[in-house]
Order: structure tokens, then C-alpha cells, then sequence
């Protein structure tokens, strides 16, 4: 059998960033290459699996039971994140982490650091898996991707392993906030799911932010600077102006635990105009749209200070909490905690300050919690997994398809 570090070298070498701009689902075909290899992997292991047009990748493996339970699903995303590139990864891999800084050698003077991140130091003696300071890893989330195939190929390799009815999906897109705007959840065939898409070890997650994107778009006046007074109508201060307006302690920086915010995430633009993208979020529902109504007053403002038309605001949701959709399925979360416990991994039960595609399959009719992939500082070049994580979550998962089989 494939060892799980090996398959997870495999497909952080396939790029696969999604792109926010496009319109096509997958947003770019290179997700295709990673989807199309893991359906073909799939029915090379004896499992059932389609690709459809969308880009989702369903499978299926008949009960051994004689007796019915409830349909599991496993779902992971093979997008990488647009923050930065996912091409031409180079892993780093740390046997026996001693505890110190580890050089990011593809950046001379690049340092990853427990005094910058002291996390780094829970995984002493493990093996870690870095960046090489280039791209980000790809850990978010085919971290998750792996465990998957590497509990499926334990599966199929081993068929006296009791299990019920399970349902394995990867997607496209997550990252960019679509990755199952088109997914069947009756097709799917699951009665309760999890996404394997958290980060450190222990994570356990079933409440995530509410999400909008809000597009500014800043409409200036330009005049030749020598001419300018009185006429020029800069749209890149004007836009600088708008985001001033919005609180400073409500940015992503500033904010921990249950505290929403509004991030500025690109910018571009000229004198004549410029496009300022941000996103919104907060867990509480009635806090997320007071957000939202204060990005339409900040635009308001600015229209009635320079005129109408100035400027523009396009906000639209993403996704919601799920947690109104899980707790009324508790049962979920008790036996993921329970699995944990059986693999020796203190379950940390926390928001996500973030989103996954369960909180859209919960509102599909799906519930369907996060579990730890194992990954840490996602979406940039400090991102790294320690293997064990890894292999505990692919343990976890086996338990938990242990814990639906019993009778």
C-alpha cells in the first residue's frame, strides 16, 4: 500500500489554485488534473467513483453490514488557495523536528520560527512537512484529500474492516467560496458527512463564520496634476477613505475566537478609478448583517460627499453558521470526539474563523462538522503539517467508520 507522505507529495505536486475572476466551475481546469487522477485512483483501489462536469468527484462503497446504518460521507476540496501560488511546490521534509528555526531554502534568509510560531514546538521529534518558501504547501486542503484515500485504500485492503454504506466527494473551488454551489447532495447518497479541511491536530469544528464579499468600485475624476485643484477626484484616496470608516480593532489582525471582521483583501486601481475587495464575517447572524449594512453606509457616504455614482458596492453572502443545522445532530459531533479519543487525540472543540463547503452541505440538508487535516498557517509560504497529524486523521476516520457500523 501507498504510504499516506508519499500521496500527499504526489498531489501537492499538481497545482491546482482556484481563481476568484473566473465564471467556469472549476474556476480553472487545472483542478480537473488532480480530480481526474483521483477518480482513476478511486476504481484502481475497486471503488465506484464518477467525475461529473462540474468538477466533483463522487465514490461509493456498498455496506458489508447485515444489518442497515447510516450513510457516511468524507468530503475534501483539491483547490489551493489564490493568497498564493500553488505551482511548481517544493516540500521540505523535517525528520525528528529538534525544536529550532527551519530554513525555508528557497528563499535565502527565509526562516520558519517557533518564536513567530509556537506552535512549532507541540511537534518536536515528529516529522514536519514545510514549504520551500516559494508557494504555499497545499496542505489546505490535500492534507484532508490524502487521509481520505489513504483510510479508503486501508478499506479496500482489508475487507473484514466492518463499515456501513460510505460516500467519499472532493471538489473544486472551496477556496474562493463555491466549492459545492453545484453539488448533488441527494446524489451524493449521505446521511451525515464530514469535511476532513480543519488545521492542528485535536480540531473538531461544527460552527463557522457567516461570509459576504463586498466589491468597491471607486469612480475619480482625473485632471492633470498641474490643473488638478478643485478637479481631480482621486479614487485611490477616496477608496483609502472608505476603508478609514470602517473600525480598525474589526480587522482580521485584531480580532480572535467569536470577533468578526472586514478585510481588505486586493486592491487595484488609478487616479481614474480603482476596485477595493473585501470580506465580512462574524458567527452571530444579526452582528454579520449589521456588518454589511455599515459597508453600504460607508458608500453612502462617500457618494453623498463627492457625488452620486462615486462610488459602488457589490456585497453578496457566501455562506452561513452551520451550526444551526448540526446541533440538532449532536450525535455527529459525539462519536467524532469519540473516534478522536480511540486514535489518543484530545478533541478541541472550537469556531471555525473561517468556512468550509460543510457549512453549505449543512444548509443543502447535509450536516456535516469539520475535522482536523493537520495543517498549520495555511495560504501562504509559512504553511506546514506534521505527518503524525496526518496519520491521526486518517486513523480517525477509520474510527469513526468503526463507531456508524455498530448496530
Amino acid at each position: 500500500m501507498e504510504k499516506l507522505l508519499d500521496r500527499f507529495l504526489r498531489y501537492v505536486s499538481i497545482d491546482t489554485q482556484s481563481n476568484e475572476e473566473s465564471e467556469t466551475q472549476p474556476s480553472e481546469d487545472k483542478e480537473l488534473d488532480l480530480l481526474r487522477l483521483l477518480r482513476d485512483e478511486l476504481k484502481a483501489l475497486g471503488v465506484e467513483a464518477t467525475l461529473d462536469e462540474y468538477g466533483y468527484v463522487m465514490a461509493s462503497i456498498p455496506s458489508n453490514l447485515p444489518y442497515k446504518v447510516p450513510a457516511l460521507g468524507f468530503i475534501a476540496h483539491v483547490d489551493t488557495a489564490p493568497d498564493a501560488s500553488g505551482a511548481n511546490v517544493k516540500p521540505q521534509i523535517i525528520p525528528n523536528y529538534d525544536g529550532g528555526e527551519i530554513a525555508l531554502k528557497g528563499v535565502p534568509g527565509l526562516y520558519l520560527k517557533p518564536s513567530e510560531f509556537p506552535e512549532m514546538l507541540h511537534y518536536k521529534g515528529q516529522t514536519l512537512i514545510t514549504t520551500d518558501g516559494t508557494t504555499l504547501l497545499g496542505a489546505d486542503d490535500k492534507a484532508g484529500v490524502a487521509e481520505i484515500m489513504d483510510a479508503v485504500q486501508y478499506m479496500m485492503a482489508h475487507p473484514k474492516f466492518k463499515h456501513g454504506p460510505l460516500k467519499i466527494g472532493f471538489t473544486p473551488d472551496e477556496e474562493i467560496g463555491r466549492g459545492v454551489v453545484k453539488f448533488d447532495v441527494a446524489k451524493f447518497g449521505a446521511d451525515y458527512a464530514y469535511t476532513m479541511d480543519g488545521g492542528e491536530v485535536g480540531e473538531l469544528e461544527f460552527e463557522n463564520f457567516n461570509a459576504a464579499s463586498a466589491k468597491i468600485h471607486i469612480q475619480g475624476r482625473n485632471v492633470h496634476p498641474g490643473y488638478a485643484k478643485g478637479k481631480m477626484l482621486n479614487a485611490i484616496l477616496i477608496g483609502q477613505e472608505l476603508g478609514a470608516m470602517l473600525p480598525v480593532m474589526a480587522r482580521p489582525e485584531y480580532t480572535e475566537g467569536y470577533e468578526g471582521f472586514f478585510h481588505l483583501i486586493s486592491f487595484k486601481g488609478t487616479v481614474e478609478e480603482a476596485d477595493f475587495a473585501y470580506i465580512i464575517r462574524d458567527h452571530d447572524r444579526a452582528k454579520f448583517e449589521a456588518r454589511k449594512v455599515m459597508m453600504q453606509k460607508v458608500t453612502d457616504f462617500i457618494n453623498e460627499k463627492y457625488g452620486p455614482g462615486t462610488a459602488t458596492a457589490v456585497i453578496k453572502d457566501q455562506y452561513y453558521n452551520m451550526r444551526e443545522q448540526v446541533e440538532p445532530h449532536y450525535h455527529i459531533i459525539d462519536k467524532a470526539v469519540k473516534a478522536m479519543e480511540m486514535a489518543g487525540v484530545p478533541a478541541k472543540i472550537q469556531p471555525i474563523r473561517g468556512g468550509t463547503d460543510g457549512a453549505n452541505l449543512s444548509f443543502k440538508g447535509l450536516p456535516c462538522p469539520n475535522l482536523f487535516a493537520g495543517g498549520l498557517n495555511f495560504h501562504g509560504k509559512m504553511e506546514f503539517v506534521p505527518l503524525e497529524s496526518m496519520e491521526k486523521a486518517s486513523q480517525v476516520i477509520l474510527n469513526l467508520v468503526s463507531l456508524f457500523a455498530e448496530a
